[in-house]
């Protein structure tokens, strides 16, 4: 037995139909042709990333991020924390997959792929296999179990429900409702030795990516939860009442979750408009100076967690002697700052080149308030 969908109140109508026009003009702004918005893709792909193996206490450095997530900075095997942040990643890489293939049906092997994929470097926590022995939760201060999962021979039959459910049911329901209830059937039956929470919100991604309307990385909402963990917990808390109870009434769960995609979708919005502000300020400063329009590129990683030579000229498609050469051409004009030597060598946005940017940015802003 699963937990029930609750009805929706005029409340939280109302809300889904708010969310619906953000999503919407979220959809028709990420969808634009412009050349700055592959970038911008990498980048929230990497921070929704980071954002959800950090609530489950994997730290990575911020400059290592992007690079990670893309692939271009492979971490070592015996790296728990980057190991887990490329892990996540390659699910979220088979997510994006899943999302447009037409053949496409859920099944127990799409759920134990994708906790293969993100929690592969995991071996003593047998990935991709469903638990067979009991598990709980534990919490802070050394108190009782925070969750107590069904028992483990509950679990292939539980998780044949939630298959079932996957593919067939509630599917009149708002999308972002059906996702959220994805998520809270998949984490309270708890099914794996390891990384629930992660393929909880995997799966949601995954219902909400296959709608179509936004990528991904658009659409998840990792960054919100990542920065409201405790209220996140809390939620989850009130849903299941410390061990699986399929009775009890979801709603505490369905609002919280359509309130971080509200604010999820306002706060990507903005970030799509940003980012086209930014990059005209680049293009601008760079037209000024005479320069090769693909120094914007340069410009504009290294705002964002930074560049190397590698990064830069893969996407700039130039050779590291081109790039090399662009990179100290920005140095010697102040723009960005060298860190480290060698291979390990980075590239940051000097300190005036972000004032010049915040600048441009606020008068943006107060334009937009007129």
């Amino acid at each position: 037995m699963l937990l029930t969908s609750p009805p929706i109140t005029k409340a939280l109508a109302a809300q889904l139909r708010d969310l619906d026009k953000l999503r919407k003009r979220l959809g028709d702004r990420a969808g634009a042709a412009s050349p700055w918005l592959g970038q911008l893709r990498r980048q929230v792909r990497a921070s929704s990333a980071e954002s959800s193996v950090s609530i489950e206490g994997y730290q990575v450095p911020e400059g290592e991020v992007v690079g990670i997530v893309s692939g271009e900075q492979p971490p070592g095997p015996d790296d728990e924390n980057r190991m887990a942040l490329a892990c996540y990643a390659r699910a979220m890489d088979h997510v994006g997959t899943l999302a447009v293939d037409p053949h496409f049906n859920w099944s127990h092997r799409v759920v134990l792929d994708l906790h293969f994929d993100a929690c592969s470097f995991q071996r003593d926590k047998s990935p991709g296999l469903y638990r067979t022995a009991p598990i709980s939760v534990t919490s802070a201060h050394d108190g009782p179990p925070s969750y107590v999962g069904p028992d483990g021979d509950q679990v292939k039959p539980l998780m044949d429900e939630v298959v079932d459910w996957l593919q067939n049911g509630d599917l009149d329901q708002h999308v972002v409702v059906r996702a959220a209830m994805a998520h809270l059937h998949v984490v309270s039956v708890h099914p794996f030795r390891d990384g629930n929470g992660r393929i909880s919100r995997i799966v949601q991604s995954l219902v909400l990516a296959r709608e179509g309307l936004l990528a991904p990385e658009f659409g998840s909402i990792e960054e919100y939860l990542g920065r409201n963990t405790s209220a996140y917990y809390e939620a989850l808390t009130k849903a299941q009442g410390g061990r699986y109870q399929p009775q009890r009434d979801a709603s505490p769960w369905i609002r919280y979750c359509v309130r971080a995609h509200v604010e999820q979708a306002r706060a990507r919005i903005r970030q799509v408009a940003q980012a086209g502000a930014r990059w005209s300020f680049l293009e601008d400063l760079v037209e000024q100076r005479g320069w090769p329009d693909r120094l914007v590129i340069a410009l504009a990683q290294s705002l964002f967690q930074g560049t190397d030579r590698g990064m830069y000229a893969e996407e700039a498609d130039v050779s590291s002697a081109t790039a090399s050469g662009d990179l100290r051409r920005l140095a010697d004009a102040g723009l960005i700052v060298q860190r480290g030597k060698g291979r390990s060598t980075r590239y940051s946005a000097s300190t005036p080149l972000r004032a010049d940017v915040g600048e441009r940015m606020r008068v943006e802003a107060l334009v937009a308030a007129e």
